[in-house]
């Protein structure tokens, strides 16, 4: 299954190179995968795999991954210790790479939300029942997302934004407005593909999947829900400082990152205060993801 996206930047149609495609293919598709799929998915698995990209052997995938998928690594800084030759020592210290400065600008527009992941985005204006893009709406709601009663009504009819994060990408996360943390909290769960693939196979993985819910109080734009999914092979999920209720944060100040695999940085909204990016909801309705730089806008305030 070719998985085809629209490139923001260049304004076309292009196509995704999978890393790990037959095993996915595998996993998803044949009886044999399908039947392994729940113990591979668990957390100590994947847990383990991530720890495994951490020793120091790892690193020698990082040259052949850079090549093979065509990575600008100008855009990039070293690890910290890191030298121009030997600039990582694991393949999860090249996972976590930082941007070098300047190298992705955020909107200052107090009009436009910031796009919080450098990743392929759907957006909707809210989640109807019928919804079937990427999976069927009910695995969207933010009721089932948040898995929170006290924060149910709160995003109900709400717009949201699903940046699917892919292994080649950058795999930090960022504030996309200015504001303050009002609540924090963790739901365990799995860690399934969250590959388009995987998706049309178990619709339920983001509902089911390992989550860090985030609610935030933005300057611009209301309440969000930031959550971030963990995926299969994702060694763990990190905040880059402690949560704390009523803590500030900027737009453009890095949140947390996701240790090796590929995995989905979901946002909801209120109702009524802003909607996804036009490009964004018109190739959600085709079934097509919009590829968007860490920064560029992603939504639009009403």
């Amino acid at each position: 299954m070719d998985i085809k996206f629209y490139n923001r930047l260049t304004k076309t149609i292009d196509k995704e190179l999978v890393y790990g495609d037959k095993f996915i293919e595998w996993l998803y598709q044949t009886p044999s995968g399908k039947g392994l799929s729940e113990l591979i998915c668990k957390a100590p698995i994947s847990k383990l795999y991530g720890l495994i990209q951490d020793l120091p052997m790892s690193a020698q995938k990082v040259e052949p991954f850079i090549e093979k998928f065509n990575i600008k690594m100008e855009d990039y800084l070293p690890a910290e210790g890191g030298t121009s030759l030997k600039p990582y020592s694991s393949f999860n210290q090249f996972f976590i790479r930082r941007f070098a400065p300047g190298k992705r600008p955020f909107v200052t527009s107090p009009n436009e939300l910031a796009a919080f992941s450098e990743a392929r985005y759907y957006g909707y204006e809210r989640i109807l029942p019928e919804e079937t893009v990427p999976v069927k709406g009910v695995h969207l709601s933010p009721k089932h997302l948040i898995a929170n009663p006290g924060w149910e009504k709160t995003f109900e009819d709400g717009p949201l934004l699903l940046a699917r994060l892919c292994p080649v990408d950058y795999h930090r996360y960022h504030y996309p407005d200015d504001g303050v943390v009002l609540d924090d909290f963790r739901i365990h769960g799995n860690y399934h593909s969250v590959n388009p693939l995987a998706l049309k196979s178990k619709s339920d993985i983001l509902i089911t999947n390992e989550r860090h819910v985030t609610i935030l109080e933005t300057k611009n734009f209301g309440k969000l829900a930031y959550i971030e999914v963990g995926a299969t092979c994702v060694g763990k999920i990190i905040q880059s400082k402690p949560l704390v209720k009523g803590g500030a944060f900027s737009r453009g100040e890095e949140k947390g990152y996701f240790l090796f695999g590929g995995s989905t940085v979901i946002v909801i909204g209120e109702k009524g205060k802003w909607k996804p990016s036009q490009d964004i909801l018109d190739h959600t309705k085709s079934g097509i993801e919009t590829y968007l730089h860490l920064g560029m806008s992603v939504a639009d305030k009403k």
